[in-house]
């Protein structure tokens, strides 16, 4: 292996990593300021003490996701890579995340109808939770299955060259 593929093969190893400790962060950073706008810093942090074990797998499972999508896109090139499945699993991460607060929207949103949806969003904010998790969990299955599926593309174009 010469120098430049050495180098091009930690690059590509990196970005995903990269990408994907980002969009962690960014997930992190979207709580947190939609909570604190909400509710205050203070109650933002009391939140994520109390609901950590669902707020970091959340954050965590999307950070995963973004990575591998970002190894698909740099293995299939930007054709033929859908980041549906990520899209909609950190949307639900989010809402899921943003949810455990959402009772305090009610607030400053006096809408009956948006209102009556608040409250039911915080009834179930525990079964929300899940529910991010379950599409954390799908999502990340299915670009793994695209990633391996793209791997063994990859590996047979190299054995014919």
């Amino acid at each position: 292996m010469t120098h430049q593929q050495s180098g091009a093969a930690q690059l590509a190893f990196l970005m995903p990593l990269q990408f994907g400790a980002g969009a962690l962060v960014l997930l992190l950073a979207i709580y947190f300021g939609v909570v604190s706008l909400i509710s205050g810093m203070d109650f933002a942090l009391d939140q994520f003490a109390t609901f950590w074990y669902f707020i970091v797998p959340l954050a965590l499972g999307f950070g995963v996701q973004v990575g591998l999508y970002t190894h698909l896109k740099n293995l299939v090139g930007q054709h033929g890579a859908s980041g549906k499945a990520v899209a909609v699993s950190g949307t639900t991460s989010t809402a899921a995340m943003v949810s455990c607060c959402a009772h305090y929207l009610a607030n400053i949103v006096p809408i009956l109808g948006v209102t009556g949806f608040l409250t039911v969003v915080a009834e179930y904010q525990i079964e929300l939770f899940w529910l991010g998790l379950a599409f954390n969990a799908t999502g990340i299955l299915y670009v793994a299955a695209m990633v391996i599926k793209a791997t063994e593309e990859h590996k047979k174009c190299a054995n014919n060259s």
